[in-house]
């Protein structure tokens, strides 16, 4: 297992490389934060003495460079609008970016996970139809205008919770405070996550039903719960793993949006004020996490892949 692990990571290094590069290169093409101070009062000679101190008089591959090159001794620059560490930033707010895609991602499974077996189990019955036309509804409906629709009955017309922020101003934020406010945002995300897994979760069930040591089992009398449970799940989780570790990098990046709407202090919402704003330094601070969380996703789904079955490692 260490050495497959290992490979692994060896495997991950490159790709990630690669991401920064192309995310870099990308970036410099959108446009130069020193536009942004463009205007009647700023001289071009004030506009390229800024641009010597940041660095960006030099070619983009050189930029890039530099960039890197600070990465790898912990250092992941200032940012251009606040003049903070990156860090500081990233780390203030990848808190509740946890919190609401943990919560959001365990809600979602809670939902697909049991839907999608009750699904199979009962296949070509209305109790089936009616699950997968549930599954396209929350797959299919946009994120961002269900949250609107949510913040309209429940905030605008019933006033029963809060659409912004995490916590009440002026309160301590306890517990029952950030429930109330992550009921909404995890609404919008779990949703998502249960209708897009629903229907391979079935898949997957549906194919290991159909194996004839199930047809053994219950031929000796072995209950229906004991059946799925104890066999037809297990053989089952691979393609529920799959499914589970491609839907977290999925959930990093929906959360963007959510965040945005629900004006949730987490990295969507420094994100989107990096990108409007030009902010280098935050955007690839941002973009390295998320390529971190996806590469770690991977592995993770590779390692547990290798629990499931140990035949793999080999």
């Amino acid at each position: 297992m260490k050495r497959y692990v290992i490979r692994k990571l060896l495997m991950a290094l490159p790709v990630l490389l690669g991401i920064t590069l192309i995310d870099y290169l990308l970036m410099c093409l959108a446009g130069n934060p020193l536009d942004m101070m463009a205007g009647p009062r700023i001289t071009q000679e004030a506009i390229a003495f800024k641009a010597e101190k940041l660095g960006l008089d030099q070619p983009v591959l050189v930029q890039y460079v530099n960039w890197l090159g600070q990465v790898l001794r912990g250092n992941l620059g200032y940012s251009y609008k606040s003049y903070q560490p990156v860090a500081d930033m990233i780390a203030s707010h990848i808190g509740p970016t946890l919190l609401l895609m943990g919560v959001s991602l365990a809600v979602g499974l809670l939902i697909a996970v049991p839907a999608g077996i009750y699904s199979a189990v009962h296949r070509y019955r209305k109790r089936d139809f009616a699950v997968v036309t549930a599954s396209f509804l929350g797959s299919s409906i946009p994120g961002f205008f269900l949250a609107l629709i949510l913040i309209y009955i429940f905030t605008v017309r019933l006033g029963w919770l809060p659409s912004s922020g995490m916590a009440t101003p002026g309160t301590g934020g306890d517990f029952a405070d950030v429930a109330r406010h992550l009921v909404m945002p995890v609404t919008v995300l779990a949703l998502s996550i249960a209708g897009s897994n629903v229907r391979y979760i079935r898949s997957a069930m549906l194919e290991i039903l159909e194996m004839d040591y199930l047809r053994t089992a219950r031929a000796k009398g072995m209950g229906r719960f004991l059946v799925i449970s104890r066999h037809a799940l297990r053989n089952a989780l691979l393609p529920i793993v799959t499914v589970i570790g491609m839907q977290i990098p999925t959930l990093f990046g929906g959360a963007v949006i959510v965040e945005q709407i629900f004006s949730w202090p987490g990295l969507g919402l420094i994100a989107m004020n990096a990108i409007t704003g030009r902010d280098y330094p935050v955007i690839m601070g941002v973009c390295l996490l998320s390529a971190v969380v996806v590469l770690a996703a991977n592995l993770l789904t590779d390692i547990v892949y290798a629990l499931v079955d140990p035949t793999i490692k080999y």
